[in-house]
């Protein structure tokens, strides 16, 4: 037990180490667009949790965030609003994972990210390509995939779910003052996982929300009295993993929410911590009605009278 627990910690370390390098490399080129935020949830995801459902197609941790965020870069390029814009990528998105019939959730927010955050240099797209390729490498060569079988459980209803939640929040927010906040790339992600949760329920929705909201709040709060980035990563890496252990709970996300305030503008990062508990609260309240109803429909419609 305890030789498996230092186990677990090295490969904190190298998540954390991973981490350091993508801001270190930001901070160096004086490149933002180089800090891709779902990649900080990956590491920890992969490498130290080994979340099974990630990688029953190793591959795809490389070529599922490569594509998307290649489709929402070169979307982000055409002259339409920011609601077509993140609109046609989530379409294509869809599309993309349905073809593929396997879903891997870091791959929406990757696929959003270059929308939300205007990306147009291509360190953008060679930051994606690098990041995802390093942690598959890991993967195989740490052997995290081991023992893991390689067909995936493929649910469509679960994708289309999302599909019909994540759209009808984009319209809600577009229609309202909620424009900037349309789509938040960690919690789309969250919102992606608890619709396959086989226990979510109002206690659970309440956790992650307190969770996620107070991952931003933190991390917006500590950016006024830290200025160096590699610093604040430190120290936001820390907390996160406390916070977590605190609600004894694992989301992936959380690792990734706080890394948005180096990337977004100003105006959208002081948003942030109210944003958070908006969309939370939304999508969350929709995902609770899909788990409480969706049952009852499924077995209705199986039933039949002898």
């Amino acid at each position: 037990m305890i030789q498996q627990k230092i186990h677990q910690h090295l490969w904190y370390i190298a998540a954390f180490v991973f981490i350091l390098a993508m801001v270190g490399a930001a901070v160096y080129f004086n490149d933002p667009e180089i800090i891709l935020p779902e990649m900080a949830a990956m590491a920890v995801a992969l490498w130290v949790w080994q979340e099974k459902s990630w990688m029953q197609r190793t591959e795809m941790i490389f070529i599922l965030p490569s594509v998307t965020a290649l489709l929402g870069f070169g979307i982000n390029f055409i002259e339409i609003g920011y609601l077509t814009k993140l609109m046609l990528v989530l379409i294509a998105m869809m599309i993309l994972m349905a073809s593929l019939k396997f879903t891997f959730p870091p791959a929406l927010a990757t696929g959003f990210l270059p929308i939300v955050t205007n990306a147009t240099h291509r360190s953008f797209i060679y930051a994606i390509l690098i990041a995802s390729l390093v942690l598959m490498l890991v993967v195989l060569a740490g052997k995290r995939n081991k023992d893991i079988p390689r067909k995936a459980d493929w649910d469509s209803k679960r994708l289309w779910a999302y599909f019909v939640i994540t759209l009808f929040w984009m319209l809600v927010a577009y229609s309202t003052d909620l424009a900037p906040i349309i789509i938040i790339p960690p919690i789309t992600v969250v919102v992606f996982e608890t619709l396959g949760m086989k226990m979510f329920n109002l206690k659970m929705a309440l956790k992650i929300s307190a969770v996620l909201c107070l991952s931003i709040t933190i991390a917006v709060a500590l950016r006024n009295y830290i200025e160096n980035w590699v610093l604040l990563s430190t120290v936001l890496f820390a907390i996160m993993y406390l916070l977590l252990a605190f609600f004894k709970i694992k989301i992936p996300a959380v690792y990734a929410f706080p890394f948005l305030i180096f990337i977004l503008p100003e105006e959208k990062v002081a948003y942030l911590p109210i944003a958070s508990l908006i969309v939370s609260v939304f999508s969350f309240g929709l995902i609770l009605l899909y788990h409480y109803y969706y049952p009852k429909l499924s077995i209705s419609k199986n039933f039949k009278i002898k």
